[in-house]
């Protein structure tokens, strides 16, 4: 596997999609495994939601995305969507959000990480009839204000149906605990 073929070491956050939800489980022991088996290193697994965080000698996000994936689906048999995000990504995302900038509570914050840029899903998106909850598009993150929270928020499913691509959803919590520990 490629993730261990230069000498270069970065570090990432490695997100899946659709885990330990809706009775598809992959623990976290497992997944710290596959992560290796990548070649992947200093492999750290934060919450039971499909969170790493590791070192791979490569430049490329993509390369870590490709390879673990392929380790997990060797060695569980899953076919989990994994996005991975660079340190310097990570630290970007935290202090772009628009809505953390404002002061808005914690809690109301969350980001849908997209697998790759959307073509201009946000105009596609009736603002007005999702209120109180609100979105913005950055490259390849959705930043979103949900005040009555993720669980009754239907703006969540229509942005991943509008932006068309493999996505996953990270409270704002878990998004900066991530940028934290991916930067030590």
């Amino acid at each position: 596997m490629s993730c261990a073929t230069t000498v270069d070491v970065g570090r990432f956050v490695v997100l899946l999609r659709a885990v330990n939800v809706g009775g598809r489980t992959l623990s976290m022991t497992a997944l710290r495994d596959a992560c290796e088996a990548s070649g992947c290193t200093d492999v750290q697994t934060y919450i039971q939601s499909g969170n790493a965080v590791l070192a791979a000698s490569t430049r490329s996000a993509s390369t870590v995305e490709r390879d673990v994936h392929d380790a997990i689906a060797a060695e569980t048999g899953m076919d989990v969507a994994v996005l991975a995000r660079t340190a310097g990504e990570m630290q970007k995302i935290v202090a772009s959000n628009p809505f953390a900038r404002r002061g808005i509570e914690p809690r109301r914050l969350h980001v849908i990480f997209l697998a790759r840029k959307p073509k201009a899903a946000g105009s596609a998106i009736d603002t007005a009839k999702h209120a109180p909850d609100r979105f913005r598009i950055a490259a390849r993150e959705v930043y979103l204000d949900l005040p009555n929270g993720l669980g009754t928020s239907k703006l969540v499913p229509a942005v991943v149906r509008a932006v068309g691509v493999p996505a996953t959803t990270r409270n704002w919590n878990t998004v900066t605990k991530l940028a934290d520990l991916v930067s030590r």
